[in-house]
Order: C-alpha cells, then structure tokens, then sequence
C-alpha cells in the first residue's frame, strides 16, 4: 500500500487531487476564521482597551464575615485582595489590578494568583488589588464580558482600562501592566500641581 506522500503527487497532478487540496483549504479556512465573538454568542470577550471600567458591588472579606472561604476557591488567599468591592476601589481613584482567576477549577489561575500576590508587596498603598472568584461574583464575569479565566484588567486612576490580558501572565508582565495604570511624572521635571499646593 503506497503513503500519503507517495499519493499525494499523482493525485494533484490528476486535478481530482487539487479540488481535493483546495476544498481541505477553504474548509480549514474557514474553520479558523472563526472569531472570538461567533464562538462566544456575538458578544466580544473582555473589554477594550481605553473604555471605561463598569462599576458594580462585588463581594468583600467584611461580607462574608471575614471567612475566606466564601469569597474564594483559592488555597493560598492573601486576605488584602478581597478588601474592596470593585464599585469602592474604582471609587478611591487609585490604579486597579482586577484578577479573575477561579483556582478551584483551573490551575494557571493558581499560579497568575501567586503572581498578583508577589506584585502586591511590591505595589502595596500604590495599586488596589482584587481577586474575583467566578462562583462568588458571577455578574462580574458578566459586566466585564469575562469568558474565561485568569484574565487580568489594569485600571487607571480615572477607571479607564489600559490593560487587559486574557490567560497567564508572567511577573514581568504583570508588572509592565501595572506601570502603564501608575501616575506619571511631570514630562517637563516640574511637581505636578497637587504636590506643589501640598508644599
């Protein structure tokens, strides 16, 4: 019996072969010219980027009675990312880091969790962190059009999304996320208003 390979030369050189080729390739093309809204009920996956970050009441660690096992299904929790609700934080004004990761049935969210909480030391009283677990704050998922999980939103200062990652992000990653939401200094080298009035 003669391979594929062996085939494939005479079956093209035929022409039956070439109708053959070329409807495996429109039909692969097609296949994958599938977008991400058809195969998600015409709706886009995450937010874009520069658009503003919906506000809404998520969980907190004070609505569950601090008990951490109602607000996440993480195993290693740091109880600072379930200090505000995602309405409160981007009502403070300050850079967000919003993670929704739900490690109770997906173990890259294990890992991306264990990188927000190495950056959380780093960032601490600069950038807001919150963990969304899908099983406590479904309309999350729902209002930021989350269709999977880990998916990382950097927010700004003024609630804009400057960043949005879906799937795994390494540390070096995140961080550069973080720095594009952090307050820039003054192009000229001047102090920006605020620290001149507070001078």
């Amino acid at each position: 019996m003669k391979s594929l390979h062996a085939m494939l030369p005479t079956a093209v050189a035929s022409g039956r072969g070439v109708a053959a080729l070329l409807l495996c390739a429109v039909v692969l093309a097609a296949l994958s010219a599938c977008d991400k809204a058809d195969r998600y009920g015409g709706s886009f996956r995450g937010l874009n980027v520069g658009t503003a970050a919906p506000s809404l009441p998520t969980k907190t660690l004070a609505d569950v009675g601090g008990d951490l096992s109602r607000i996440t299904t993480y195993r290693q929790p740091d109880p600072r990312m379930y200090q505000y609700s995602v309405d409160r934080a981007l009502a403070e004004g300050r850079p967000i880091i919003l993670e929704f990761a739900t490690p109770g049935h997906c173990t890259p969210c294990d890992e991306q969790l264990q990188v927000a909480k190495a950056l959380l030391e780093k960032y601490q009283g600069k950038v807001i962190f919150i963990h969304i677990d899908q099983y406590q704050n479904p309309q999350a998922y729902k209002a930021y059009r989350v269709m999977g999980d880990p998916w990382t939103f950097a927010i700004d200062s003024h609630g804009i999304v400057r960043v949005q990652n879906a799937g795994k992000m390494l540390y070096g990653e995140m961080d550069y996320a973080i720095q594009q939401i952090l307050p820039q200094p003054a192009a000229d080298g001047a102090q920006p208003a605020a620290a001149r009035a507070a001078g």
